[in-house]
């Protein structure tokens, strides 16, 4: 209902008011809780946002009433590789009968196949497989989601995948940051490697800034796949170009590539298993944002986990992501990968909320607008049937979700 004015007042003037359920804000990490709150939007944006009792005069095109849960942040997932061709369900079994993730490799399957299969898939089949996961994603909470490229490894591939992401966001409510991901494994035409990574300076990369593809650049630096060497000039070009840097880092190995990549300043370094102090400190003085991907940590068995407690010591914000891709991460849901994070990385439901939000907005280059809930960010928010925001954490699987609200508009 409008509240009513006096002659003289001037109220408040909103698109919508919701009320009705507690808010878990996530201002600087945390809960930040304010219990029956309400929180008024105005062309997108958060306007007021504070308990219901202390709303002040206001007018409301549309008012909303949550009756009941806990209202948090629209999730973030920071990392996927959505639009592919075909899945490697084989590999999993392979997996399973004993086989390494890199011996897979070797015998041409691996991100190989899926090049192969994304390459020889259309566009408008790419659209239609990564609009039903991207789906999935969203009936779990999330409201911005970064989707790589590199399952095209040339240059019309890449850009294929690149329209294919646009192409969503255009389609379905959500925030889509688009990252080229085009030193992601080399392609069969290439048998150089040095050769391929200039094949990406001086074509991919210029075309995919020149058209506007891409919010980032990233690369995978590991034994299997491309040196510190040559990720570090492909990154020269990508931040002479304008483009920010992300890394898939310390997977399988230590390589180095991490205290590189934090030498561009780089948004964010993905997977880091194998980090030492050395890298933390690195990432701690240059604001680099670690993934945790415990969906591929499960996936391949691994044993080596994330050193949490340097991350905690340096202060090093700790996103978590599905790493949604077909060979080693089939997940589809970011609150399992919450979970997961609590349970295999020993996070606290606090800080994996933080790390689906907050961090992971500040791993896309987005924290000034998105992440937590205050005034003046997105009106990017979701209403979950639970008694308190740790539960988020706790339920493997089930439907939570009661609304879904992208820039004050209901979703779901």
């Amino acid at each position: 209902m409008t509240q009513a004015t006096g002659p003289t007042d001037r109220p408040l003037i909103l698109d919508s008011l919701w009320y009705g359920a507690h808010v878990a804000t996530m201002q600087d990490g945390h809960f930040s809780v304010i219990e029956k709150a309400a929180i008024g939007v105005r062309n997108g944006r958060i306007v007021w946002l504070d308990e219901m009792s202390k709303l002040p005069a206001y007018e409301a095109q549309q008012e909303h009433d949550f009756a009941g849960g806990w209202v948090t942040p629209g999730l973030i997932d920071c990392h996927t590789h959505l639009v592919f061709g075909g899945n490697r369900a084989g590999e999993f079994e392979q997996r399973l009968n004993g086989v390494s993730y890199q011996e897979i490799a070797k015998q041409g399957g691996g991100i190989a196949a899926s090049v192969k299969a994304t390459r020889d898939a259309s566009e408008a089949t790419l659209l239609a497989s990564a609009k039903r996961r991207l789906s999935s994603l969203m009936q779990d909470g999330v409201t911005t989601v970064e989707i790589k490229s590199g399952y095209g490894l040339s240059l019309q591939s890449e850009l294929k995948m690149l329209r294919v992401a646009a192409q969503l966001e255009d389609q379905l409510p959500i925030h889509v940051k688009r990252t080229c991901l085009a030193a992601h494994a080399m392609p069969p035409e290439f048998d150089d490697k040095d050769a391929y990574v200039d094949y990406l300076c001086e074509e991919v990369l210029p075309t995919v800034a020149s058209l506007g593809l891409a919010d980032a650049v990233d690369a995978f630096c590991e034994g299997i796949a491309f040196s510190t060497e040559q990720v570090s000039r492909y990154f020269e070009k990508a931040k002479a170009l304008g483009l920010p840097v992300k890394i898939h880092a310390e997977q399988l190995t230590s390589q180095g590539g991490t205290r590189m990549a934090a030498s561009f300043q780089a948004l964010s370094a993905d997977h880091i298993e194998f980090i030492e102090e050395a890298d933390v400190q690195a990432m701690a003085e240059a604001g680099t944002v670690a993934v945790l991907l415990p969906g591929a940590f499960f996936t391949l068995k691994e044993t080596q986990k994330p050193p949490i407690d340097w991350l905690r010591l340096y202060q090093v914000p700790m996103a978590i992501a599905t790493d949604a891709n077909p060979g080693t991460s089939p997940a589809l849901s970011l609150r399992l990968m919450m979970n997961m994070a609590c349970t295999l990385f020993a996070l606290t439901p606090e800080e994996a909320l933080a790390g689906a939000t907050i961090h992971a907005a500040q791993a896309l280059g987005m924290a000034e607008t998105h992440g937590s809930l205050v005034v003046g960010k997105a009106a990017d928010f979701v209403c979950w049937d639970v008694e308190s925001p740790g539960e988020l954490c706790y339920w493997l699987g089930g439907q939570l979700l009661k609304q879904r609200i992208q820039q004050g508009k209901l979703t779901s």
